[in-house]
């Protein structure tokens, strides 16, 4: 479905939004950022024009907008769109608080436009057999689960940006940004969490937010977990995820399912190439390969098309954000001191 799109923010996400549309088939139509400058690099490089603010954008002829704009303003800009009548398709997570994200969800129903939000674990075709297995009972009941985000960023990461690593504008840091993937994966797979333990630092970036999270989770099944997330391990190592169930343990390393040891075997389970791009994602945070976002770009076109519900549409997104303010929440209430 050949759609007219928009994009919202001109920094590295947007670069791989960009190119994701157009393997999707899509037309560029403009750019609009917070610097004319940037816009104007986008749109000489792919096309459409270039304009200094959202509302200028939404005045040309759109189907919808991308938004990928600093976290915070996810919903100031996708509750614009939306009264002019433009579909969302938001990176995440939908925006830093629960309760602006609540207010972009009712805006897009009131409007009666599509919101979707980038989460692409949900469309890897390895994931969603293994989510199809535990759906099954093929892993028998989840018992434990360790999930590890051990990135790297270096200071400059930080430094150089106006919002990362700030409470307004990211929402914390390493959890929030990076890690929040692989709390939708948890939840995803597994099912809504209960309970939540845990710690948070800043222990090697001078930021508003943590560098580090620590969480113990309990899952609504029974089942319990650690997530760890940081942007503070050099040099940086593919995220990690092992699930146990009564029927054995299967191994998630980058975004491909490496080790499906089960009582009652499942082959079909491994990924024909281990890692994917998770060595990528632990050292940068330029994107090489648009492939998983072109599959929610062409999963997004379809839900528009037929009215369906897109891969994770707002109110899903809701949930993975909640959990990562009951983290943060967690963390700031005091543990037991040691005699």
């Amino acid at each position: 479905m050949a759609l007219r799109a928009g994009f919202v923010g001109c920094g590295n996400i947007t670069e791989t939004h960009v190119r994701a549309a157009r393997e999707a088939g899509w037309t560029v139509a403009g750019f609009a950022g917070s610097r004319l400058e940037k816009a104007e690099a986008f749109a000489a490089r792919h096309g459409g024009r270039a304009f200094p603010g959202l509302e200028l954008l939404l005045d040309t002829p759109l189907d919808l907008v991308v938004i990928g704009s600093p976290s915070g303003l996810h919903a100031e800009h996708g509750i614009a769109a939306a009264a002019r009548g433009r579909h969302l398709l938001v990176e995440k997570p939908i925006d830093v608080a629960v309760e602006r994200g609540q207010e972009l969800v009712a805006a897009a129903e009131r409007a009666g436009v599509h919101l979707a939000v980038l989460y692409q674990d949900r469309l890897n075709p390895a994931l969603v057999r293994l989510r199809d297995a535990i759906a099954a009972g093929r892993l028998g009941r989840p018992l434990l689960v360790s999930a590890r985000v051990k990135w790297h960023r270096p200071p400059e990461y930080y430094a150089a940006s106006r919002w990362r690593g700030t409470r307004a504008l990211d929402g914390g840091a390493a959890l929030v940004n990076q890690g929040i993937h692989t709390v939708d994966l948890l939840l995803w797979l597994l099912g809504p969490v209960a309970q939540v333990r845990a710690l948070t630092a800043s222990a090697v970036h001078a930021i508003e937010g943590e560098d580090t999270a620590l969480a113990l989770l309990e899952f609504a099944s029974g089942a319990v977990g650690t997530l760890e997330a940081t942007t503070a391990a050099w040099p940086g190592y593919p995220r990690r995820v092992e699930i146990t169930g009564t029927g054995g343990t299967v191994v998630i390393e980058g975004d491909a399912v490496v080790a499906a040891d089960l009582r009652d075997p499942l082959p079909e389970l491994l990924s024909p190439a281990a890692g994917g791009r998770g060595r990528e994602d632990a050292r940068t945070p330029v994107v090489s390969d648009a492939g998983p976002h072109r599959r929610l770009f062409e999963d997004f076109a379809r839900s528009i098309a037929d009215g369906s519900r897109p891969a994770c549409d707002g109110r899903e997104a809701l949930r993975s954000l909640a959990l990562v303010h009951a983290v943060y929440a967690a963390a700031a209430r005091p543990g037991l001191q040691v005699a």
